[in-house]
């Protein structure tokens, strides 16, 4: 009896799962750039890629700012939120692949960010991939100690991407931080 054929040759399996909303994302190339930030942080924190999944909904900012409304009582648009699977310590995955959680990103506040901090817009949109993974796997930035560390790490892994740090900038957008989600 013949081998059966490997029908995906040998790409791994996507990490990432895009549901586009807002078409002018994927206009934008958002599929690999999400993809290959989530894989980046995944690894920067010592975790196998290739065992997780997460959800990502690229959206536009009237739909954001309706989750933020009903998520954080904040009705108004933000660049990224994010949903974790787990509370507490994220487990390591146990034979399946593991669900981390869903992130969601809006176009237009992205866009505007990047316009205002003359940052490429690919770079921004990485950063706050990364951030919202790193939510995903329980880091914060409730306090000082908290956001410094999240901050050296998205750094850190921005850094192995290629992208320049985005907190050294003299003069960032009051608006560009992405410590606005859950």
């Amino acid at each position: 009896m013949p081998e059966p054929v490997p029908t995906g040759g040998d790409a791994p399996e996507p990490l990432v799962e895009v549901i586009l909303e807002d078409p002018r994302w994927h206009a934008a190339g958002l599929e690999p750039l999400a993809e290959r930030a989530a894989r980046a942080a995944l690894a920067g924190v010592g975790r196998d890629p290739g065992r997780h999944e997460i959800a990502l909904l690229a959206c536009s900012d009237a739909r954001i700012a309706g989750l933020n409304a009903d998520f954080r009582g904040k009705p108004a648009p933000t660049n990224v939120l994010s949903w974790p699977d787990f509370d507490g310590p994220v487990p390591e995955p146990a034979g399946a692949r593991l669900f981390l959680g869903d992130i969601a990103i809006a176009y237009d506040t992205c866009r505007r960010e990047a316009e205002a901090g003359g940052i490429p817009f690919a770079d921004h949109v990485s950063h706050l991939v990364v951030h919202g993974v790193l939510h995903l796997l329980g880091h914060d930035h409730e306090d000082d100690a908290e956001a410094e560390a999240m901050e050296a790490l998205e750094t850190n892994v921005l850094a192995s991407m290629g992208v320049p740090n985005p907190y050294s900038r003299e003069e960032r957008p009051s608006d560009a931080s992405p410590g606005q989600e859950r």
